[in-house]
């Protein structure tokens, strides 16, 4: 392959966009609060369990460990999310190269991974995502490392097993981490990998990946499957096929991938699909693509509350398999020939479109590019959770120590996003409980029979829920109401609505 400039410059564009993330990352992380899903993965971290209603409970672990023994701060828990969602891509190229990808491809393919919105915005938050994630690539290199290497020697033996126990470990973030070990199952089974599965290795490997995964499926059966109900029962209320869903898929790929490498992402696919049985390593990485997608896509396509990173394990193949026929796809012409041009291009808007999202949250002054409609509306622009809870926190507690020894008290929101943000906000000392419509894990932690009962009652909301406190609460009536406006950048981000309510029988 003939080197352009854009070869020779991807290893510096990597390291130069990996700082400038780095740098973006780590001043987000003393600016900004816990974001939603983000303030209930640090609430597990009170509630040690295997599982909870949304994921396994392995970013409960992480959290706690985060934290300690509790909850994280925002600001260590993004502190150590910047530097694993920073090191993320230089994985994809630790994996590639143990692929057998040349160092122009690993760093192209890297790079690609580096600027893409899901990667470059997404990862920085602690969720289940990113631990799977880390998990699922380091997996992959691992499993590839067994491969190459001569059956039975220690250092297939070792890869085997790191690599199953890694892809169980994934699991416990998130159950699609299932899949991977499917596909895994698959690979090894398959004939190109005949004389690795006559070891025992690979089965090791796999057999210690599921026993990983065993204390969830105990706990779930234990109490009822909750889990598992509450996925595919109680959050899905009205779903089923539809252009609505069709759009999101679409449209969701587009913004987390970006535009023009989704378009590189659709033509990698192709070329992986056409050259799945080249070496058994090319089996693999279709395997763990097409599995993953064939299942998850589907449940996109249904689901009323599928979110767009749901299918992004599968993607995870495209880009290691780039790096591999980085050096090749110009000789036969089937990835990216005489296409350098919009390659660049896609690098530079996934880049750009990262730049932009991080300039939104974080430079003053940007969400005045807002429409005035959204400005009347605050609840639209969804960075308003990564800044709005701090005053209300204050008042907050502020109640919580004026009703501290007059009987029991419980601090109560409408919905999990605001009871998530008040239990990681004020930590186990103070209870909390949730009137989300459905069952939420506040229901174990701070049971519904508990709080309607409670001497006095602080019921905490804000703009985006239109409540009336005394449907939830009919048995106590308002001693006092006040309100909280959080200011961002001179207009209203959030308006806070703290009600004391007593019992009818304590007044």
């Amino acid at each position: 392959m003939k080197k352009d400039s854009f070869i020779y410059n991807t290893r510096f564009a990597l390291f130069a966009f990996s700082l400038l993330l780095l740098g973006a990352r780590l001043y987000a992380a003393k600016t900004i609060g816990f974001g939603d899903s983000e303030a209930l993965y640090a609430s597990y971290a009170l509630h040690p369990a295997p599982a909870y209603l949304d994921h396994p409970g392995l970013v409960g672990l992480f959290a706690r460990a985060i934290g300690s023994g509790t909850v994280p701060t925002p600001l260590a828990a993004h502190f150590v999310t910047a530097l694993m969602a920073t090191l993320f891509p230089w994985i994809v190229y630790a994996a590639a190269r143990t692929m057998g990808a040349s160092q122009d491809g690993g760093f192209a393919a890297a790079l690609a991974v580096a600027v893409a919105p899901e990667i470059g915005v997404g990862l920085f938050a602690m969720t289940p995502d990113l631990l799977l994630a880390l998990a699922w690539v380091f997996a992959l290199g691992l499993a590839a490392r067994g491969l190459t290497e001569k059956p039975s020697s220690s250092v297939a033996a070792a890869s085997f097993v790191a690599s199953g126990l890694l892809a169980g470990v994934g699991a416990t973030a998130k159950v699609s981490g299932l899949l991977l070990l499917a596909a895994l199952v698959w690979t090894y089974a398959s004939r190109d990998a005949r004389s690795h599965a006559r070891t025992i290795w690979p089965w090791a490997g796999l057999a210690i990946g599921t026993i990983a995964f065993v204390p969830v499926v105990l706990f779930e059966a234990r109490t009822g499957w909750p889990m598992l109900h509450h996925r595919f029962v109680d959050t899905q209320a009205g779903s089923g096929p539809s252009l609505l869903n069709v759009g999101k898929v679409l449209g969701g790929q587009l913004l987390y991938v970006s535009p023009l490498l989704a378009v590189l992402a659709v033509v990698a696919a192709i070329d992986l699909f056409r050259h799945r049985n080249d070496d058994v390593l090319a089996g693999m990485l279709f395997r763990s693509a097409a599995l993953p997608f064939v299942i998850l896509l589907p449940l996109c396509l249904w689901s009323r509350v599928a979110e767009p990173h749901w299918l992004a394990p599968p993607l995870l193949a495209l880009p290691l398999h780039f790096a591999r026929r980085f050096e090749t796809a110009a000789e036969d012409g089937s990835l990216f020939r005489a296409r350098p041009r919009f390659t660049l291009a896609a690098v530079w808007l996934a880049a750009i479109l990262t730049a932009t999202a991080h300039a939104w949250v974080l430079v003053p002054g940007f969400t005045r590019m807002l429409p005035a409609a959204l400005k009347a509306d605050p609840k639209y622009d969804i960075s308003n959770e990564l800044y709005g809870w701090n005053d209300a926190l204050i008042s907050i507690r502020d109640t919580v120590t004026e009703q501290a020894g007059r009987g029991e008290f419980v601090v109560l929101g409408p919905h999990w996003v605001v009871c998530a943000q008040m239990h990681a906000g004020l930590g186990a000392d103070v209870r909390v409980g949730c009137a989300t419509p459905i069952r939420d894990d506040f229901d174990t932690w701070e049971p519904r029979a508990r709080w309607q009962t409670a001497d006095k009652v602080l019921f905490v909301t804000d703009n985006r829920f239109d409540v009336d406190v005394r449907t939830i609460l009919p048995n106590h009536v308002i001693a006092r109401r006040s309100r909280v406006s959080v200011l961002r950048d001179g207009h209203i981000a959030r308006t806070f609505t703290l009600t004391l309510l007593e019992s009818r029988a304590q007044s």
